[in-house]
């Protein structure tokens, strides 16, 4: 048996890792400013997350959810803490595009209506209703295709009012800020008018957190930046360091009914356990503040280079525009440099590093990034 053959594969077999490290299985040493699709957030093989996946392990990895799992609850209350929303309810799941599935139906079940707002440029997923709030038709199969999703232009109030307007609007799903899409960031005034209008319509408000929330941009959530509460964020990536972890968190006046939604891997032992080390190694390190500091830094940093068209982002969740003819310097960071970044179709570089990234290894890239487009 051979893979189905989906992935356009780098010739690199990365064998070890560590910090923002990662080493070949020649030994060659690569900086890493991607993170796997941003999923490393406390740094490759954290010894505090090595261990308690190793002590967890020693006693149980998994049962299912017909039993008391108290790291669940353990899980929950400090998530709330660090995110600020403890009086939200904690619903774990194994992946963002899972995560995204079960807040559209959650939201459909709340309202009893069926009408999603989603919008260009968006990535939610490849499950079947979070495709259909993807655009992205090639990855949409003719079974997922439905007419209950309305795609509004980005940041575009006057179309988001008239869909409400003449819609009955289930939920509106929005990335705090689009990583597939481009890092582009959505502005507070256009969050605050989807809040205004689901309250205004009894519609669940869906901040899809899975790339841009748990600390990236140096708030828990990026949309947190508007000052306003989501109905229910999405989360996954950086939520379990590379262990598959997912969740959405639910404002109280949604309320749970047994049936309602269910899973059989989200929330088993291991998974509390890296979800967990996740949050401490976050708390204990103040990374949040790390990821604000050193994303502003480079930030700053990379606008100074002429040849950039823009730098977009905040934190450590940040994407270079660069003109056509410097297209191919993802590729020269990687096979001549070796660091890896990210890239979101046509000219953008991604940089979605740990947010434990040193000021050291800041420079290091740009040094390498001002020989490139110099």
């Amino acid at each position: 048996m051979k893979l189905f053959d989906v992935y356009p594969i780098n010739p690199i077999n990365i064998v070890k890792g560590e910090g923002s490290l990662v080493y070949d299985d020649k030994g060659t040493e690569y900086l890493d400013l991607y993170g796997g699709h941003a999923v490393i957030s406390i740094g490759h093989t954290h010894p505090h997350y090595v261990k308690r996946l190793e002590a967890q392990l020693h006693q149980i990895g998994f049962y299912s959810n017909s039993v008391e799992i108290p790291l669940q609850k353990q899980l929950a209350e400090k998530l709330g803490h660090l995110s600020g929303k403890e009086d939200y309810q904690l619903f774990l799941c194994n992946s963002g595009a899972e995560a995204n599935e079960n807040a559209l139906k959650l939201a459909s079940f709340y309202n009893g209506k069926k009408k999603v707002i989603a919008f260009s440029g968006s990535f939610h997923g490849r499950t079947s209703l979070a495709v259909a709030v993807t655009d992205n038709p090639k990855i949409v199969a003719p079974v997922n295709e439905t007419s209950n999703v309305l795609f509004l232009p980005w940041l575009d109030e006057q179309a988001l009012v008239k869909a409400f307007a003449h819609n009955e609007i289930s939920s509106v799903i929005i990335e705090g800020i689009q990583g597939v899409g481009g890092i582009k960031v959505a502005t507070d005034s256009f969050l605050q008018k989807i809040r205004t209008l689901c309250d205004a319509y009894n519609a669940v408000f869906i901040a899809d957190s899975v790339q841009c929330g748990y600390g990236r941009t140096g708030k828990f959530f990026a949309h947190d930046f508007a000052g306003i509460n989501a109905d229910i964020y999405t989360m996954a990536k950086g939520m379990g360091n590379g262990f598959p972890v997912g969740g959405i968190i639910i404002s109280p006046k949604i309320k749970p009914s047994f049936g309602m939604l269910g899973t059989t891997f989200g929330g088993n032992h291991l998974a509390c356990a890296a979800g967990l080390a996740v949050l401490e190694v976050m708390e204990e390190d103040n990374l949040m503040e790390n990821a604000a500091e050193i994303g502003g830094y480079l930030i700053t940093e990379l606008k100074k280079f002429t040849q950039v068209l823009e730098v977009r982002g905040r934190g450590l969740m940040i994407g270079i525009e660069l003109p056509a003819e410097l297209a191919h310097i993802r590729k020269d960071l990687l096979f001549k440099h070796h660091i890896f970044t990210g890239e979101a179709k046509p000219n953008v570089i991604r940089l979605l590093p740990a947010l434990t990234l040193s000021r050291a290894n800041a420079d290091r890239f740009l040094e390498v990034f001002g020989t490139l487009v110099n």
